[in-house]
């Protein structure tokens, strides 16, 4: 009997920290990137971005790029940046976090992603993206970034 009680105890100590863990990844399902902007030989790339959602491991977000004095290559689309729950924990801890992703313009051109967040505190940070556009040409974005609402 006192074997049956302790094995009931340790389920709801285990289902307990499940459940705690999953709130703290609760908090991490909303991000804010500042605008930032980049220049690549003479022209300034501005990049806009709406707050990443994230469901299934997965941020999405549209994102808005204009390119000045080169109108005619603005472009917008959609992001997706691939984050497991580890790596939100790691970062959550402060450590910094790799990650890797892709864009798709409106016209279904792909593009991939790659980039570093550091945090600074448990919400906020500082980023570094890099946009592949060809093989020889990448654009890099540096602004921050803050979780929540």
């Amino acid at each position: 009997m006192l074997r049956q009680w302790f094995l009931v105890l340790l389920a709801l100590a285990v289902g307990g920290g499940a459940a705690a863990q999953d709130a703290l990844l609760r908090r991490y399902d909303r991000v804010e990137i500042a605008p930032t902007k980049t220049s690549v030989y003479v022209a300034n790339v501005t990049m806009t971005i709406s707050a990443f959602t994230r469901k299934a491991g997965i941020y999405e977000a549209t994102y808005a790029a204009e390119v000045f004095p080169f109108f005619f290559y603005n472009e917008q689309g959609r992001l997706f940046i691939e984050v497991s729950d580890d790596a939100l924990r790691r970062l959550a801890r402060g450590e910094p976090l790799d990650f890797t992703g892709h864009g798709v313009n409106t016209s279904g051109k792909t593009r991939h992603i790659d980039g570093r967040a550091v945090p600074l505190d448990a919400t906020k940070g500082t980023i570094k993206v890099r946009v592949f556009i060809t093989k020889r040409i990448q654009l890099v974005f540096n602004t921050t970034y803050r979780f929540g609402n």
